[in-house]
C-alpha cells in the first residue's frame, strides 16, 4: 500500500472544509478544519487540516489557549509563517470580541412612534418619494428594512408582489410599509389607499400581518393604524 498522502484538492469533496462548510454549514466543521479555512495549505507532511489538529493538540484542544500563543510560537510549527499566525490570532480576537458584544437588541415595534422614528431620519431630507418596508418576526422585532421603490416628486410604483418576495424569503410573520411625502403633506392619496388596501389582502392570503403603513414628512406622519384604516 502507497503512503503518499493526499493533500485536500485530492480529498472528497464533501470532505473538504471549504466545500463541507458550503453544504452543511460552519456547525458541521471541526476546530482544526475551521482554522484550516483560514491558513489554506499546510506543509509536505501535513494538510492544512492534519497541521491544525496537532496545533491544536498542543494547545490542550482549546480555542482560548491558542488564542494566547504568539506569532513566534505558531511559526514555531512548519507550514506556518508569520502571515498564517496573525490570521489565526485575528481570528481568535474576533471571537473574543463577538462573545463580549452579548446579543443585540433588535427593534421591537409597538406603536406608529417606533416606526417613525425609525425612518424620520431616512427620510426626512428626501426630494423625492421612497417607499420601505419593515419585515418583523413574530414578536414584532425588525428582521430588516428594505427600500423597494424610488418615484418622483409626487408618487412611486410599488409592487405588491415584491413586497411579498422580501417577506417570504426574510420569513417575516409580519410587515410594516412607509413612504415619505417631500411635499410636506402627510394626508394620504387615493393611490395611497389603494396600495395599503391591496397589500394588506395580499399579506393576509400568505398569514402575513400587515401593522401600518405610514406616510413621513419632515414635519409628522400619518398612521392607517392609529386611523383605524387596517
Amino acid at each position: 500500500m502507497s503512503n503518499e498522502k493526499l493533500n485536500i484538492n485530492q480529498w472528497a469533496k464533501e470532505d473538504r472544509p471549504r466545500e463541507k462548510m458550503m453544504l452543511h454549514g460552519p456547525g458541521a466543521l471541526s476546530n482544526a478544519e475551521l482554522l484550516a479555512i483560514l491558513i489554506g495549505s499546510g506543509n509536505t507532511e501535513d494538510s492544512a487540516v492534519e497541521l491544525m489538529r496537532k496545533v491544536l493538540d498542543d494547545c490542550r484542544n482549546s480555542l482560548s489557549e491558542l488564542g494566547k500563543r504568539s506569532v513566534d510560537d505558531l511559526c514555531a510549527y512548519k507550514g506556518i509563517g508569520p502571515a498564517k499566525a496573525i490570521t489565526i490570532l485575528a481570528a481568535s480576537e474576533l471571537g473574543k470580541r463577538r462573545k463580549d458584544e452579548g446579543p443585540s437588541e433588535r427593534l421591537r415595534v409597538r406603536c406608529s412612534q417606533d416606526i417613525f422614528l425609525y425612518f424620520h431620519p431616512l427620510m426626512c431630507d428626501l426630494p423625492v418619494e421612497e417607499c420601505w418596508v419593515m419585515l418583523l418576526n413574530q414578536a414584532s422585532r425588525l428582521i430588516d428594512a428594505l427600500r423597494i421603490s424610488q418615484g418622483g416628486l409626487a408618487s412611486t410604483q410599488v409592487d405588491v408582489r415584491c413586497i411579498l418576495r422580501e417577506a417570504l424569503l426574510k420569513r417575516a410573520t409580519a410587515l410594516v410599509l412607509c413612504h415619505n411625502h417631500p411635499s410636506g403633506n402627510t394626508r394620504p392619496s387615493a393611490d395611497d389607499d389603494r396600495l395599503t388596501q391591496a397589500l394588506s389582502q395580499a399579506a393576509k392570503v400568505m398569514n402575513i400581518r400587515m401593522l401600518d403603513h405610514l406616510i413621513v414628512s419632515d414635519g409628522g406622519y400619518y398612521s392607517y393604524a392609529d386611523e383605524g384604516r387596517l
